[in-house]
């Protein structure tokens, strides 16, 4: 990976010399220690109930899951099926890690940002332990800001964008949409992105076809499974999640199969508990909280067209809570941003799927224990919150924003990942609430912007001919 980032020859002028990475090599010869530090220091990957059970149980049926998630992660797990390990998985998901630090790089590089500068944009994705936990989970996170990642290298690549170029980024932000649906919307954005700069239409087509035609397929095949033609029957749910913060039926008027769906007074501490809150009004309804989908959906629509303001101030106070100066616990049972942990976690064995994924994927699931020394080498290893998240994230924000949008044509192509990064921070909160875990994709486009903002005075000194 690093020979190939060497033999990179940027647009701009950066002189090609092996000595301009050495700053980067040498970090990311320091990340890769840390993940083999973790992979020795924990006897096995990170599985989460429900998600990661739910995310193996698709990959060895292949079929679309008919709740929250599309089936773009499961892809990725049916490929490494056949070794049956989840350790592995995490293996490869640690390669990746480094794989999107070296994209980053080499983005920022080929646009005449010093190695120092690109290098320190990447620490983050190399040295924060929330990001390297992710890797160890069976989790879709990861995947979701590769492939981003991998979108943002194609489109910015070269000047003008190819409509090589514009296939390949509508294709992998299609998969990214297809692992996460908070992803959809970066289809629209790089549309935009092309029309502002001009791209002649046939290439603009070429992105959006490309974008379109993997969901489509995707939501036939849904239907054929779920007899509904979408990515996940879990959208109206969440939506009804979030209006319940701020819903006011004697301002919304809903009609009676709705009002049944009203506030009942049940109060839990995060928009998103609301969907599992047993005495929440949508699941005292009879059958399954996701058959009421339609239902919800019309719900939620209904009292953001009611209530907009109160919408907005509340997507608004979530989202705030990336910014605090300490971490705050929201929903609290997830907890608050830390360093690696140490010590064991058990599987609930009660539950049937936990049983079935072991014997057909990998028999040798279990909880997670900490291995020594490493597991207490771990522990101790510390990484400041805000060089992850809080003041510092909001800074960034502003200076890939303001720079993008002030500075000269040069800059402005920080928009597109500065916009990547604020639809990836704000979309979930506004579709369902906020978690510390959702805000980390936008981080590193965050970075990435910021450091293409201020690319003046970061920039490379022009080579010699």
């Amino acid at each position: 990976m690093t020979a190939i980032l060497l033999e990179t020859r940027p647009e701009e002028g950066i002189a090609p010399k092996r000595g301009g990475h050495r700053i980067f090599a040498c970090a990311l010869a320091a990340g890769a220690l840390l993940r083999v530090a973790v992979m020795l220091g924990y006897d096995t990957a990170q599985l989460y109930w429900y998600d990661s059970f739910t995310y193996l149980d698709a990959a060895v049926h292949m079929r679309p899951q008919g709740a929250f998630h599309p089936a773009g992660y499961s892809w990725f797990l049916w490929a490494l099926w056949p070794f049956h390990s989840v350790a592995l998985v995490a293996a490869v998901q640690h390669v990746m890690g480094l794989g999107l630090a070296a994209m980053i790089y080499t983005v920022l590089r080929r646009r005449s940002v010093r190695g120092w500068a690109a290098t320190a944009t990447t620490v983050p994705v190399l040295f924060a332990p929330s990001f390297v936990r992710l890797e160890h989970s069976v989790l879709s996170d990861l995947q979701v800001m590769f492939l981003v990642a991998a979108a943002v290298l194609a489109l910015m690549w070269r000047r003008e964008v190819s409509a090589r170029a514009a296939a390949g980024a509508g294709l992998l932000l299609a998969l990214a949409g297809l692992t996460r649906t908070a992803a959809i919307p970066l289809i629209g954005v790089a549309l935009l992105f092309l029309l502002l700069r001009r791209t002649p239409w046939r290439r603009t087509a070429v992105l959006a076809v490309c974008g379109a035609l993997p969901l489509l397929t995707y939501a036939g095949w849904y239907a054929q499974h779920h007899g509904r033609f979408a990515l996940s029957g879990s959208d109206g749910v969440a939506l009804w999640a979030r209006t319940m913060t701020f819903a006011d039926c004697s301002i919304i008027e809903p009609p009676p199969a709705e009002a049944a769906l009203c506030p009942n007074g049940t109060v839990v501490d995060a928009a998103s508990e609301y969907v599992w809150a047993p005495g929440a009004s949508l699941n005292r309804l009879p059958g399954d909280r996701f058959s009421h989908n339609d239902l919800a959906r019309s719900f939620a629509l209904s009292a953001i067209a009611a209530q907009p303001l109160d919408y907005l101030a509340a997507v608004a106070r979530d989202t705030s809570l990336a910014f605090t100066w300490e971490p705050v616990a929201h929903p609290r049972r997830v907890g608050v941003p830390g360093g690696f942990p140490h010590g064991s976690w058990t599987l609930p064995e009660e539950h049937r799927l936990i049983g079935e994924v072991r014997r057909e994927y990998d028999d040798d699931i279990k909880g997670m224990r900490s291995v020594e020394p490493f597991g207490s080498i771990l522990a101790a290893y510390r990484y400041p919150w805000l060089l992850q998240g809080g003041p510092l994230l909001g800074v960034v924000l502003l200076a890939g924003g303001l720079g993008g949008v002030l500075g000269g044509a040069r800059r402005r192509e920080a928009l597109l990942p500065w916009s990547f990064a604020v639809a990836l921070l704000v979309g979930p909160v506004a579709a369902l609430g906020f978690d510390h875990r959702y805000v980390l994709p936008a981080v590193p486009f965050a970075c990435m912007a910021a450091a293409l903002a201020l690319r003046e005075s970061v920039t490379s000194p022009p080579a010699r001919p």
